[in-house]
């Protein structure tokens, strides 16, 4: 059997897409054979609707759309024999010589699949559209070049849309699921093309999730079907920009797009909100990496009976305090802090207690100790700083039973995942071991609240007794009253924003 290669592209569909894009104001749809269009089939109503659903500009760009999938789908097919022959296509177990003949067969056999494609390119002009209409509104000059410094057709972001064609959309929901957590400090300058690439892709594969990007990189965590999450993995990795990532700087968890309440999808001035200026103080002055295993041995020599590596070390947790109430590493330095934006002032505020200290630095995933470890050796007062690479998530997937003890918190719907059976907290309300956290249920309260069960069931589900008050002050119709001015809570009110800290 000959070897093959697949090649992405384009050839001689390049003028028909200029036709379709110089043809967009009527919306036709012009095939390079029009006598394969099916005018009358179910398939054409969907087109119908799915070109209802958007605005007039983005209907006379349908034809474009179309087109650019019905070729992508074509190239897709596409092998090159390494032995000189022909050129032909491939696909349901048949070899095509011609053109014609595959244009014929997918036109027949595959408009089911190249109708979602289709949408993913529109959702990803409509996304184009809204930036550029923001970029005017605020004053910004709009970039020339696409996501990767393309320019002309490439400027779409269609060619960095994986193939779905052997996609059945209607069986994902119904495959195991998980969640995708990664990051990636790069350079980005057309933040905007790369926001709106990363949007369409991301309902190409109904996914839902949370995704920050910014000119200092791109941070995210999504969630959908095993298959969905590991033709998002195959974008990332193909897309230019992201060249450094490898498939291990993507760590799992299962779960599925139901973990997240929707996609979102935004451009930031940090991929991680410390709120320290990138330009000031940049991802490259972080500290030093260090592997699972070797941080995992370092968490040993300093857990050891050594009373010199236990003066000399800082085992540094740098995640908010109820993220470390409920998962943490023995003998850690757990700030009691709420948002990693007051980490900078914790610092300064302890800065007698990092001095001439060799610091060990750890958090979920590995991101905030990238900015947290730069800031902490910008003060030049440590005689060392490390970070764990990739984060207790790393960790956990090398040591389940090592010395983090306790869940790891997950900025989810699940709140927690786990690796081994402790619980390290407890409830709030009876002090039984907890560590299942729900929201409180008071009105525009979003602080959560460790209750057990059976606390639930007496009504405690509030995250401090102002709460707790405000939640049975009822109105003549049973209805919660209205918050009037600034909600007021003592679980922010009275704790102090950056404590003073003592090891």
């Amino acid at each position: 059997m000959q070897q093959t290669e697949k090649t992405s592209n384009l050839g001689v569909y390049e003028k028909e897409m200029s036709e379709a894009a110089a043809g967009e104001a009527d919306g036709s749809v012009n095939l390079v054979f029009p006598e394969l269009n099916i005018e009358n089939s179910e398939l054409h109503n969907s087109s119908k609707l799915l070109k209802a659903e958007f605005e007039l500009s983005l209907r006379k760009k349908f034809a474009f759309a179309r087109k650019k999938a019905f070729a992508t789908f074509v190239s897709s097919k596409e092998v090159t024999p390494t032995n000189n022959k022909s050129t032909h296509w491939e696909c349901c177990g048949q070899t095509f010589q011609e053109p014609v003949y595959i244009h014929k067969h997918v036109a027949r056999a595959h408009e089911k699949e190249i109708l979602p494609h289709t949408e993913a390119i529109l959702r990803f002009l409509e996304s184009r559209e809204k930036e550029e209409k923001q970029q005017a509104s605020t004053g910004r000059p709009g970039e020339q070049n696409g996501a990767g410094g393309t320019t002309g057709q490439e400027n779409d972001g269609s060619h960095l849309l994986p193939d779905t064609s052997h996609i059945n959309f209607d069986q994902l929901d119904k495959e195991p699921g998980e969640v995708l957590l990664y990051y990636c400090y790069c350079e980005i300058e057309d933040t905007h093309s790369v926001c709106a690439w990363q949007r369409a892709l991301c309902q190409l594969l109904r996914l839902t999730g949370k995704v920050r990007i910014s000119n200092e990189g791109i941070n995210g965590t999504v969630g959908g079907s095993k298959t969905a999450t590991g033709l998002y993995i195959e974008a990332m990795l193909s897309h230019p920009l992201f060249k450094a990532m490898c498939k291990e700087d993507f760590k799992s968890s299962d779960g599925g797009s139901y973990c997240f309440p929707e996609l979102r999808v935004g451009v930031y001035k940090e991929i991680v909100p410390m709120g320290v200026d990138p330009d000031k103080l940049s991802y490259k002055l972080a500290g030093i990496h260090l592997e699972p295993d070797d941080f995992h041995k370092e968490v040993e020599k300093f857990l050891s009976e050594d009373s010199l590596a236990l003066k000399d070390t800082i085992l540094l947790d740098c995640r908010n305090f109820y993220e470390s109430k409920i998962g943490q590493f023995k003998n850690c330095l757990a700030p009691d802090i709420r948002k990693f934006s007051y980490f900078p002032d914790y610092v300064d505020t302890n800065l007698e207690l990092f001095k001439g200290k060799k610091v060990l630095m750890y958090c979920t995933g590995g991101i905030r100790c990238e900015r947290g470890s730069a800031y902490l050796l910008s003060k030049k007062i440590c005689k060392e700083v490390y970070q764990l690479k990739g984060g207790i998530h790393k960790y956990l997937e090398q040591f389940p039973d090592g010395f983090y003890r306790g869940k790891l918190f997950v900025f989810d719907e699940r709140y927690t995942i786990a690796s081994n059976n402790d619980v390290i907290s407890e409830c709030r309300y009876c002090c039984t071991p907890w560590d299942q956290y729900r929201l409180c249920t008071t009105q525009n309260c979003c602080q959560l609240v460790l209750s057990c069960s059976q606390c639930r069931e007496k009504g405690h589900t509030a995250c401090c007794t102002v709460c707790q008050e405000k939640g049975q002050r009822l109105t003549d119709n049973g209805v919660p009253a209205p918050v009037v001015g600034k909600e007021e809570c003592e679980c922010t009110d009275t704790r102090l924003r950056v404590p003073l800290d003592t090891l």
